[in-house]
């Protein structure tokens, strides 16, 4: 894998630089996933404007090894071994940005980049939470997976639980603890207890789009921060924020390759983001899974940076 870098944000275009020290990441990595057109997301995004928008550097460019579509008859998934050594390049950026005392954003790519992320939080130590914003709940084993995506198992493996090559990277165990994660969002329980998927702890918070809706986006959020909150008895240090763009509504928010009807609306993710990076403990944020494939005109990947930015200047 190769890791380059980029000039930082032209002056002049500051919008939120004065909330948080903002720097990007492209992580445009598809091997938890398959070539479809995610791997060009953070081209997508940085073209609407977003480094520019959030007054941000460009921190450099994480390229993946080669794709294998081979499902690996070990472990059960694909690309163990290319996610094995991407995970620790991805978290040696995130870290880089984090040593600079600078907000990390992360491109991605597919979902399975979450490893680096919190990888880069685990390896400075401490106790580090998850806020999991996401359509679907990604706790597959890989029995249970039709095509062996790592992108349906990476808040399993970040628990702790799967083929060690990625469920204890650099033999540090869990990355994180079920108690540090809020999975916020999700309305997959049907169909993937038709596919056999494990169930979710009882220790992690889960909150489905149905009990986001009963409690109302405003509470839910807050109650979401509040778990994740470091002054809480035994609460994580900081917390890292996940965004899979299929928790969006599917009317809003074609352009995933794994569709599913109902989601969130771009007001109450925008409350979300906004009430998670308000707090001081949030260290991190990372947008994943979003096709411009599927979105010839542009006008979803402009949809999505507008959302961000007003998430980040709210903030």
């Amino acid at each position: 894998m190769r890791r380059t870098r980029e000039p930082a944000g032209a002056a002049g275009l500051t919008e939120v630089s004065d909330v948080r020290d903002v720097a990007v990441i492209e992580a445009p990595s598809v091997l938890g996933l398959r070539p479809t057109g995610v791997e060009e997301s953070p081209r997508a995004l940085l073209g609407a404007g977003l480094a520019e928008r959030l007054g941000a550097v460009r921190a450099g460019r994480v390229e993946p090894p080669a794709y294998d579509s081979r499902r690996d008859p070990d472990t059960g998934v694909l690309n163990p071994d290319g996610i094995a050594a991407y995970s620790p390049a991805l978290a040696d950026a995130v870290g880089g940005v984090l040593d600079h005392g600078r907000f990390p954003v992360v491109l991605g790519g597919d979902c399975s980049v979450l490893l680096g992320s919190l990888l880069a939080l685990r390896r400075r130590g401490g106790r580090n939470g998850l806020l999991f914003l996401d359509g679907h709940t990604d706790f597959y084993q890989p029995a249970a997976e039709p095509t062996g995506e790592v992108a349906s198992m990476e808040l399993a493996l970040a628990t702790g639980r799967g083929p060690d090559v990625l469920a204890d990277l650099e033999g540090r165990g869990p990355l994180v603890r079920d108690e540090d994660v809020v999975a916020l969002g999700f309305r997959d329980e049907e169909e993937s207890a038709a596919a056999g998927m494990q169930p979710l702890p009882a220790e992690l918070h889960a909150m489905d789009l149905y009990d986001v809706r009963a409690l109302g986006v405003d509470r839910a959020a807050g109650s979401a921060v509040d778990l994740l909150a470091a002054d809480r008895p035994g609460g994580a240090d900081g917390y890292w924020i996940h965004l899979d763009a299929d928790v969006l509504d599917d009317a809003i928010m074609p352009a995933v390759d794994y569709r599913m009807p109902d989601g969130l609306t771009w007001r109450e993710l925008e409350t979300v983001l906004r009430t998670a990076l308000s707090c001081p403990g949030a260290v991190g944020f990372e947008v994943t899974i979003f096709n411009p494939r599927l979105d010839p005109d542009g006008s979803i990947a402009a949809r999505l940076t507008e959302c961000l930015v007003r998430a980040f200047r709210a903030a």
